[in-house]
């Protein structure tokens, strides 16, 4: 009871009074509004709406006393869903004391939050995704979800057989619970029917669809139009099913204009030309002067200024050896020792005599002056780097300092091994324990990492170094141009360059750091930075021994498990300068509550070392507002910029030194875009507030020039990159001179091509400027850039922007990645971030939205990609950091495996190329000129005349099939015709002419006295003897057979209806059928399936009485129907064709001709014997040309795969058919068995032709790659071939080889060939042949010779007139073997009238003609047939049916296909269709299911890069579910009603922008 009355007072709360209606925003009214709708239109469930309206109202329902705080509206829900509470006082405060807040440059984050403000929410179609994707652990599992997760309509979600049962949890507090019961109850188990259809490839359902219903959805109807539609067509779909849903959605969010429309037009070349990005007239172009070079203030004389850094060493080691030199701190923050300069003066001699004498290989010391030398040392070892550092100074080797690899694959470390092996590197220095913590080798060396050299590793530590005798005395020489280390540095695509540093160079720049920083004789000095390089390296370890300071080095590991460490060593050690980055300023602001008593007074230099990253400037002020009163000055914070090329490019002078104050620039990030500095003075949204990295170094000159192309001078309102010409440099990039001379030996010239200095310059690759006061600004670094469109954005600033859209709950703050990758010629812009493990899914979707939704506000820019990936799996960077271009790589190489994806091809892929319209007046090219066309002959083939061919053919005389039964059961009595194998290969059951004639008298009998003439029987069996034997029987009664395809046991559900639907439309009065099968059909599982009380007489034909029927039927006329041939298309239409008497024989008498097939002769049929030429061969060809038949049932290939070829080699077989399923089955299942199965003496090389069995486009690749497995057991290159038949003929076209008796006379023809075509011009409907390999190229492999008596013409599709040779139309086929017509096509009888008898509207009109429904084309070889006229090879592309109408253009779904499944290795199979426009992609995944959302970008990447389109949603499913009919064809159709019925149980769906 108290449970009833409190979910009362809950409705109470949610009912909004009237006094509160009124005070609620316009915005949340409105919503409210759209919300009722939904629930009238049925777009809802109940339990939606209220939970959506309780949503929607929780802000503005005061609290009530008392009321159970679990029944009050979840709070959560204010942030995410964006209620207008902005502006209102209560939030603004809760905002100030969330400790993010403080991270942010409050500039930004308003500008963002405005920009979202102004999108009011857009509904973005959320992708769904299976349960156990989401479950990474365990516990998760186990715990309900999030309640405001629950998806909005519910109801749709529940498939059949949940729990249903009322939980004691039904009341309205927790509206997601029960759904999430059901949810583990079902797991993730594959609880859909289409999912387990696959285990039997014939077992498909029909899908009835409506199909004047598609037609309807005419391609242009407005997409609010389509929601009506929708509601009332009969489209198989419920009307809230989520998919449609979504669907509906993502229509709805491309139906608002993003840009304007483009201007259509027809491009009649072939070259689809990409838009180009015309410049905007209006682009903001720089208007300053030229700029002057900039110089710093000369480099002061120092009296006694030591001659290089090892006398500097050697000068302090001797006069001041107990002066500090090194602190190092443990983990702890405890000092661990403290290195003097006698200390480090004495260890580097040691360590310098051991490298030079003590190592030795063949008798010769190991190592020279002027070599390479790496140095592997831990983050957390200052000491042991700086001894072997100076070290190998005084022995003159040149340090290469380099990370420590952790595991045998690091993020980068094959880059490293690369630039170890151009270095020459051969030893490795070491310190023991990180020694010792090396992966090892089973010697128990190091192990050799990937790509490294072969090293010998050198522990540094003391036993393992020597005393030098009294009389060695390192030499120490003045500075000059040698080499004296080499520093790393990775460039953007990841590849690893070595920045060689002079002597003269590295003093030089300590001499600069020195006077720019006033440093003076020991000071100390608190260093967090990384020592091995930049600037962690040039103050940490050169400039400071230079000046004799004391350097307390924080390691890495210390700041991630103190933060604040380096605030309180500056504090103990009254430290007077810092050297840190924005970083560490942030983490210490994380921290800085719990000490009060800390001060920074003793600071003089706070030195910023990524100053020039445009978003230290909120870290830098942030840190100032909570650290000013410990005693942080404000001046003494000092921003620099550097660069591993250019070392120091400008720091910030310390106050006393007199310099102009700091500036800050306020830009236009519009302006940025394209190069030009704007200060933005109306107070726009998109703006990029940069602070002034101080003045030039001393001694150096500073240009900035234009980034791309020749180095001009820039204008002094543009940006470029900033170059320096400095005595304190980089030299060169060791061993790459072409790069070396790009970047270190640039000539900046004037516009008008004048060097504007005699000496070289090098590219610093900091984009920037120089502003008021001299001072040096920077935008952003060339590695960061990203050119789209031909505007260019910073990687920096589009970070930026993704960390101020609040709230940050749902990922980890610095562990965003933004890069650009190249898609269809231009850059693409890909944002990565990991997700915090506790966001739930809708969380983290809307924090995505609005992600894209700001970028696109600040910076006009769409973002290509956005993932999510599981906390800590980005690649890491050494220190901390994210390694971009490794995250790149696995972005394209789809190993990311990223938990969420949005992707949004829709708005950033503006450059496709125009829609094409068709012309609307008949074009030039079919201008008839008499018989030729624009020039051309007539697309015109046939196959040989049966009237001339004279051959010993005794079954001619009878003009039915049962009299050539008959007669053959009298003139060979025991010939036998048909052996059938079960799949131990055993025959399982065999028939001679006789016993077959027998059968079928018996079954004859047996329906003579219950059907009349005429009557339509359905046959129900299993591939075998009582299948044909049925067949004649029914013949021989006069009745009108119909083989059917029997049910599946294990999966009725799906495959009985198809039997039913059959049965019902061919109008059987009766069913023969097998005594289990009987049993099947009337059984309680079949009864759930369909209504078994409305079969007709089932008999069951397994124990006939021995009975003679009385007389045969003779029919009337040839022209009467033999049998009907019913199969589903392709397209999901069932169709019955009729087969005339006459057709029949002409039928079996022109494949007797084609493959020569007599008496004597043993083909092998591994086919389906249901329906086509399938049927066929099983059951017609043998009793007329009475060769004996190998029957050999696919289904039995399952359990044993290599059945069909060892019947082959046993039985020596010439001929065989077989279908693409069975052929994909033997090079899947046996493509690693063949030596075994050589070993069985499986011998192939008998078979003259293989021919595969298809009504599609031939499959090379499948073809080929089976001839290739197989060539081991004999098979002949050129056994294998194709055919080509389809519903109106099933026997268009069949290769036999020349190899046989009638070689001589030629009756057969040339090989296959195969031509190539461009797949741009065939999307046009034209047909260009290209080379092999030429880019878009599409191999096409002619589908056969046509057989006698078959005439084709291929005709235009929308003029029905003739085409010329190689032009692509429809195929139409004029043979005696055409079926008559369509017996019915569910659904669509009117629309086939004319496939059967047709007439082309000009040239020959009189020829009656069948359309087969396959665009092809002919084309005449240069190859001679047995007549010696010219060979014509006909190439059959694909169903019109099939095809795709998109952007103007026809697609051919094998295509995209074909690309899709290239473009990841888990991909196993692909199917696409298009529903309202968008192109659906659905994959299998063969692999384990994290790897679903890395194919969602591959798919999209690669459809638009071959084939210009955009995919709309991408549907990624388990293997089998892409259902396939049993010549191995995809069912499309089917595959999409599933789709939008939502019962494919998909891994993850996601819908593209």
């Amino acid at each position: 009871m108290a449970e009833r009355s409190s979910t009362g007072l809950l409705t109470m709360m949610l009912e909004p009074t009237p006094a509160l209606a009124m005070t609620l925003p316009a915005e949340v009214r409105e919503k409210l509004a759209e919300l009722e709708l939904e629930l009238s239109e049925g777009d809802i469930t109940q339990k939606g709406y209220e939970k959506k309206r309780g949503k929607l109202l929780a802000p503005y329902i005061p609290q009530i006393q008392g009321v159970d705080p679990s029944l009050q509206i979840d709070n959560r829900i204010q942030a995410s869903s964006q209620v207008a509470l902005q502006g209102s006082k209560s939030n603004k405060s809760r905002a100030a004391n969330t400790r993010d807040e403080r991270f942010r440059s409050d500039l930004h984050t308003e500008a963002v939050q405005a920009a979202l403000a102004k999108y009011k929410e857009r509904k973005m179609p959320m992708p769904s995704k299976r349960r156990s994707v989401l479950v990474q652990s365990s516990v998760e599992a186990c715990t309900p979800p999030d309640t405001s997760s629950a998806s909005e309509d519910e109801g749709s979600l529940r498939r059949q057989g949940r729990l249903t049962t009322s939980t004691p949890y039904q009341g309205h507090s927790h509206p997601a619970v029960e759904h999430w019961f059901n949810r583990v109850i079902q797991g993730s188990s594959t609880s859909s029917s289409a999912s387990s259809t696959s285990s039997h490839p014939g077992g498909r359902s029909v899908t009835t669809t409506n199909t004047t219903a598609h037609a309807a959805l005419n391609v242009n109807a407005a997409a609010t139009a389509l929601a009506d539609l929708m509601a009332h067509t009969q489209l198989g779909v419920p009307v809230n099913s989520r998919v449609s849903n979504k669907i509906q959605q993502l229509l709805n969010t491309l139906k608002r204009p993003k840009r304007p429309p483009l201007r259509e037009f027809f491009v009649d070349d072939f070259e689809e030309l990409l838009d180009v990005q015309q410049p905007d007239p209006n682009q903001p172009k720089p208007e300053g002067q030229q700029m002057c070079p900039l110089e710093g203030e000369p480099l002061g004389v120092v009296t006694n200024w030591p001659p290089s850094l090892p006398a500097a060493l050697q000068r302090w080691g001797t006069t001041q050896p107990k002066s500090p030199c090194l602190t190092a701190l443990d983990n702890a923050g405890k000092p661990v020792y403290t290195l003097t300069y006698g200390k480090l003066w004495t260890r580097s001699q040691k360590l310098a005599y051991t490298l030079l004498n003590k190592l030795s290989s063949r008798n010769e010391p190991l190592l020279v002056p002027g070599d390479r030398v790496a140095l592997v040392f831990p983050n957390n070892d200052p000491v042991m780097f700086m001894v072997a550092f100076y070290g190998c100074l005084l022995a003159e080797l040149v340090p290469v300092p380099i990370e420590v690899p952790l595991t045998r694959k690091d993020a980068g470390s094959q880059q490293i091994g690369f630039l170890l092996g151009s270095c020459g590197v051969t030893l490795a220095l070491t310190t023991d324990a990180c020694q010792k913590g090396l992966p090892k080798a089973q010697t128990g060396e190091v192990a050799t990492f990937k790509g490294w050299p072969r090293l010998l590793w050198f522990v540094t530590d003391g036993k393992h170094v020597v005393k030098p005798p009294k009389d060695w005395h390192p030499p120490i020489r003045e500075a000059s141009n040698d080499i004296a280390y080499i520093e790393y540095k990775t460039s953007k695509e990841g590849s690893t360059m070595g920045i060689t540093v002079s002597h003269s160079a590295m003093l030089a720049h300590c001499h600069a750091l020195t006077q720019a920083c006033g440093y003076t004789e020991g000071e100390t000095i608190t260093n967090v930075l990384d020592f091995k390089r930049e600037a962690g390296l040039w103050h940490g370890v050169l400039t400071s021994v230079m000046n004799r300071m004391h350097v307390i080095s924080i390691p890495y590991s210390l700041m991630k498990v103190n933060p604040l460490s380096w605030i309180m060593k500056v504090h103990t050690y009254k430290a007077r300068v810092a050297v840190v980055k924005s970083r560490d300023m942030h983490w210490s602001l994380l921290a800085q509550r719990d000490q009060r008593d800390i001060s920074l007074s003793s600071l003089r230099m706070l030195i910023v070392a990524d100053g020039a990253n445009p978003w230290s400037i909120s870290s830098c002020d942030a840190f100032l507002n909570v650290f000013q009163s410990r005693g942080l000055r404000p001046e003494v914070i000092c921003p620099c910029a550097s660069s591993s090329e250019a070392m120091t490019v400008a720091i910030r002078r310390p106050p006393e030194m007199g310099v102009p104050p700091p500036g800050k620039a306020v830009l236009s990030m519009g302006g940025l875009s394209h190069g030009v500095i704007r200060v933005d003075t109306e107070e726009k949204l998109s703006v990029l507030t940069v602070q002034d990295v101080g003045q030039v170094m001393p001694g150096a000159l500073v240009c900035v020039v234009r980034a791309e192309g020749i180095p001009y001078l820039c204008q002094t309102d543009e940006v470029g990159e900033i170059c320096v010409s400095s005595g304190s440099t980089g030299v060169a990039y060791y061993g790459l001179p072409g790069m070396t001379k790009n970047i270190f030996e640039t000539v900046p010239v004037t516009p008008s091509g004048i060097p504007i200095s005699g000496r070289p310059f090098t590219r610093t690759s900091l984009l920037g400027f120089v502003g008021p006061d001299s001072l040096v600004f920077v935008v952003g670094k060339m590695d960061g850039l990203m050119v789209v469109s031909g505007r260019r954005h910073n990687a920096d600033d589009v970070v930026a922007t993704a960390l101020a859209v609040e709230p940050m709950k749902f990922v980890y703050r610095g562990r965003i990645a933004v890069f650009s990758v190249s898609v269809l010629h231009d850059e693409r812009i890909v944002v990565v971030a990991e997700q915090r493990p506790d966001a739930s899914e809708e969380d983290s979707f809307q924090w995505m939205s609005r992600v894209l939704q700001a970028i696109d506000s600040i910076h006009q820019v769409g973002v290509y990609c956005l993932a999510l990936v599981p906390a800590n799996t980005l690649p890491k960077a050494p220190l901390g950091g994210i390694h971009i271009s490794e995250t790149k790589q696995r972005f394209l190489e789809g190993a990311l495996h990223p938990c969420n994806v949005l992707m949004c091809p829709h708005t950033c892929v503006t450059n496709l190329p125009k829609p094409r319209q068709k012309q609307p007046e008949v074009g030039p090219a079919s201008m008839i000129v008499g018989n030729l066309v624009a020039g051309k002959r007539i697309a015109q083939a046939c196959g040989r005349d049966l009237g001339q061919l004279e051959d010993n053919d005794q079954a001619r005389k009878f003009l039915y099939i049962q009299d050539v039964l008959q007669w053959r059961a009298q003139a060979t009595p025991d010939h036998p015709l048909f052996l059938v194998l079960n799949a131990k290969g055993t025959v399982s059951s065999s028939a001679s002419c006789l016993q077959l004639h027998k059968r079928a008298e018996r079954v004859a009998a047996a329906l003579m006295g219950r059907l009349n003439t005429g009557d339509h029987v359905a046959l129900v069996y299993p591939p075998g003897i009582d299948l044909i034997a049925t067949f004649y029987g029914c013949l021989y009664a006069g009745c009108v057979p119909v083989t059917v395809r029997p049910p599946h046991p294990q999966n009725l559900a799906t495959t009985l209806p198809t039997v039913k639907m059959i049965v019902e439309v061919s109008k059987s009065v009766c069913i023969l059928t097998t005594q289990a099968i009987t049993k099947l059909l009337k059984s309680k599982e079949a009864a759930a399936a369909v209504d078994i009380k409305s079969w007709p007489t089932v008999l069951d034909t397994d124990d006939l009485p021995r009975k003679k029927s009385p007389q045969m039927y003779k029919p009337p006329t040839p022209e009467m129907l033999a049998y009907l041939d019913f199969s589903v298309s392709t397209t999901g239409i069932l169709a019955g064709v009729k087969m005339s008497h006459a057709a029949t024989s002409a039928l079996c008498r022109s494949i007797k001709l084609q493959c020569e097939l007599y008496p004597s002769r043993q083909i092998a049929i591994c086919l389906d014997p249901y329906c086509g030429l399938g049927f066929a061969l099983w059951c017609l060809c043998s009793v007329y040309s009475g060769h004996q038949s190998i029957l050999v049932p696919p289904l039995e290939l399952e359990s044993n795969a290599s059945l069909w070829l060892a019947a082959v080699s046993q039985y020596k077989v010439r001929v065989t058919f077989c279908s693409y399923s069975v052929m994909e089955m033997c090079t899947k299942g046996l493509g690693s068995q063949t030596e075994a199965l050589r070993l069985r003496n499986v011998n192939l090389s008998c078979v003259r032709t293989c021919m595969v069995v298809a009504e599609e486009r031939p499959r090379i690749a499948l073809t080929q790659s089976f001839s290739k497995i197989f060539k081991d057991l004999g098979l002949s290159p050129r056994a294998v071939s194709t055919t080509f038949g389809c519903r109106v003929n099933v026997a268009i076209c069949l290769q036999p080889n020349r190899l046989g008796k009638l070689a001589e006379q030629g009756t057969a023809g040339p090989d296959p060939t195969t031509v190539y075509v461009d797949m741009r011009a065939l999307r046009h409907d034209r047909v260009r042949l290209v080379e092999r390999g030429s880019p878009h190229s599409l191999p096409l492999m002619e589908s056969g010779k046509i057989l006698p008596g078959v005439k084709v013409i291929i005709a235009n599709t929308e003029t029905k007139g003739p085409l010329g040779d190689s032009h692509l139309g429809e195929i139409w086929v004029s043979s005696p073997h055409n079926a008559t017509g369509y017996y019915t096509v569910y659904g669509e009888e009117a629309l086939h009238a004319d496939h059967f008898n047709t007439k082309l509207s000009f040239g020959d009109t009189q020829t009656v003609w069948a359309r087969t429904g396959y665009l092809g084309f002919l084309r005449r070889t240069e190859l001679t047939d047995a007549s010696g006229e010219r060979h014509d090879a006909l190439y059959v592309v694909g169903s019109l049916d099939e095809t795709l109408e998109l952007r103007g253009m026809r697609y051919h779904p094998i295509d995209i296909e074909t690309s899709v499944i290239r473009s990841h290795k888990s991909i196993a199979e692909c199917a696409v269709f298009t529903w309202t426009n968008l192109l659906v992609v659905v994959v299998e995944l063969e692999g384990s299911e994290q790897e679903a959302l890395d194919l969602v970008a591959l798919v999209t990447n690669v459809v638009l890069e071959e084939h210009y389109l955009i995919v709309g949603v991408v549907v990624v499913v388990d293997p089998g579910v892409i259902p396939i009919n049993s010549r191995g064809e995809k069912q499309r159709m089917h595959l999409r009603d599933g789709f939008l019925a939502d019962q494919l149980d998909p891994i993850y769906v996601a819908y593209n922008m």
